[in-house]
């Protein structure tokens, strides 16, 4: 691990990356005999999606920060993967042996599913993988269309021993979840109904994901293995991407027997566009897994680029940083929090002695830490909640739009107020992110929004604003908890203990050729409190740089690992 050092090349710090080229979905990302593997698509001839059949790269860890590349897990080097091999995911086998599952495009260019096994499970490094002559293991279904079936989840086991794998398809132009059981990995079963099926015509969902979490009471985190049996304390997580680039997912009851899940909020509908969103930001093909080293549920999700630069810079695509994951005590939600190995990286800290005030158009800096990589909690209070506007009905429904209309420096009643990353010492660049308070039906809503619309002043930078409602009391609590990850040209928020996520891609000119700046802000007519603020410099991590040496190590704790 490494000191402050600029990354270079618009790189970032901590988050994952390879040396170069393209990389999209996370694949595969398992814990086994006491390193983390992470695997993902990747294109090893160049830095567009479209120039090359796509591999899985394949790097390992010791402690879920810092990485060592590794040869390609998989190559496109058979006719049943010929022009591709495409996501899925990884299942420990028992007697630890790991197998994969994944999406090949056949010689044909038809979408199938193929297994590999490790070669030699004892390999603490898993180096070596083989297809087996039978691929295709699951072939491509008549009444599949569209040439849309792909993306196998992790294997889970019924009670029954069979094996459980769900599959999207696009069946009769409908977007569904198929279910297929087998007793040998090799040789596998269609349900006769799918797990899920969109009541409408959504014909294409992607990267789904089915998992199951601990109903327990507030302040439980621990994950469940994903073989876990529903029953007493027990829901599952089912969760889809759509082709707007949002992961949607729904908590609900999964039965075993007849392979059907059914929601716990059947007023949200069958279609995922309407379920929750896993964040609000730019995040998209997520992945989740569970550690066993540390009985917790872990995700993995993709953030590309949205400057259109990464031919110029040779690579494109990060991961967001690795986040614990779990139910809250309503029972609806997920939790979403990074993983406490980023402490390890905290280096200077800053933070305050006592509350302080910041007054209507007022901003304070964050000063004596190197803010472009950087990790900064705040709890805003908020004394007087009189001044809140009222909300217009046609924004219920379109936080994002209301973001938009109301930014950072659209002063309000009772905000905005939050956080000023990345900027410029003049502002002229700058990501903000904020809370704002309103009136609605007499009681208060509370939005969050990422305003990107200064972030840069580089031509052809996408530069939206996102945005959500939290459910807080804020009449009841008075405050407002935020926990933001500066890196570079990522920015990850966490609102409400990380009960609601924003994510977002940024592109400071200012940031490649000098200091950047942090403030503490409010816009809006009455002072806000900041009762508490912690903010960390955060040093560089060892990403795919090329030595094994810093990054695998065998530590039964992570605190152990360097």
């Amino acid at each position: 691990m490494n000191g402050i050092e600029h990354p270079g090349n618009g790189r970032t710090a901590y988050h994952f990356q390879p040396a170069k080229h393209w990389q999209n979905d996370p694949n595969g990302p398992m814990y086994h005999n006491g390193l983390y593997h992470f695997f993902y698509q990747y294109n090893p001839h160049g830095p567009t999606w479209d120039t090359g059949k796509l591999s899985w790269g394949h790097s390992v860890s010791g402690d879920l920060v810092n990485w060592a590349a590794l040869d390609n897990a998989l190559d496109p080097t058979a006719p049943f993967d010929a022009n591709g091999c495409w996501s899925g995911s990884a299942t420990i086998l028992p007697g630890g042996r790991p197998a994969i599952l994944y999406t090949g495009i056949d010689a044909d260019k038809v979408q199938v599913q193929n297994v590999a096994f490790a070669k030699d499970p004892s390999d603490p490094l898993l180096r070596e993988w083989e297809k087996p002559s039978c691929n295709p293991v699951i072939p491509y279904p008549a009444d599949v269309t569209g040439n849309n079936f792909r993306d196998p989840t992790e294997a889970w086991r019924g009670r029954d021993g069979l094996w459980r794998v769900g599959i999207v398809a696009e069946v009769n132009g409908v977007g569904s979840l198929l279910v297929y059981r087998s007793a040998d990995f090799l040789r596998w079963q269609r349900n006769a109904a799918p797990l899920h099926a969109s009541s409408r015509d959504v014909p294409v969902l992607e990267c789904p994901d089915l998992f199951p979490v601990a109903a327990a009471a507030q302040g439980a985190t621990e994950g469940l293995e994903t073989s876990a049996p529903s029953g007493a304390g027990v829901r599952h997580v089912l969760k889809l991407t759509d082709f707007a680039k949002e992961d949607h997912y729904m908590v609900g009851f999964y039965d075993d027997v007849a392979d059907t899940f059914v929601p716990a909020e059947p007023e949200r509908g069958d279609d995922p566009d309407n379920w929750r969103r896993l964040d609000h930001g730019h995040l998209y093909a997520s992945k989740s897994f569970y550690d066993a080293r540390n009985k917790r549920r872990i995700l993995w999700a993709w953030v590309d680029e949205t400057d259109g630069g990464g031919v110029a810079r040779g690579w494109a695509g990060i991961q967001a940083f690795p986040r614990a994951m779990w139910l809250d005590a309503d029972g609806k939600r997920l939790v979403q929090w990074p993983v406490e190995e980023i402490e390890t990286l905290r280096r200077k800290r800053v933070g305050l002695r006592w509350a302080t005030d910041v007054e209507a158009g007022g901003r304070k800096e964050i000063a004596g830490i190197v803010s472009s990589q950087a990790d900064v909690e705040v709890v805003f209070e908020i004394p007087n909640l009189e001044e809140a506007e009222t909300l217009d009905p046609e924004w219920v429904l379109d936080p994002k739009g209301l973001c938009a209309a109301k930014g950072a420096s659209v002063h309000g009643g009772v905000g905005p107020f939050g956080l000023l990353v990345l900027a410029s010492g003049d502002l002229e660049e700058h990501t903000a992110v904020f809370f704002r308070v309103f009136k609605h039906d007499g009681k208060y809503k509370v939005l969050m929004c990422t305003d990107l619309t200064k972030s840069s002043t580089k031509a052809g930078a996408h530069k939206p604003s996102y945005g959500a409602f939290l459910d807080v009391d804020v009449e009841k609590d008075k405050f407002i908890s935020l926990r933001t990850l500066i890196d570079h040209t990522v920015v990850e928020s966490f609102g409400d203990g990380g009960r609601t996520c924003m994510t977002a891609r940024v592109y400071p000119e200012h940031a490649a050729m000098g200091s950047t700046h942090l403030y503490v802000f409010n816009n809006g007519t009455g002072a806000v409190k900041v009762s508490k603020l912690e903010a960390w410099e955060l040093a560089t991590a060892a990403v795919n740089g090329g030595s094994l040496a810093p990054v695998v190590v065998k530590a039964s704790d992570p605190k152990e690992a360097l």
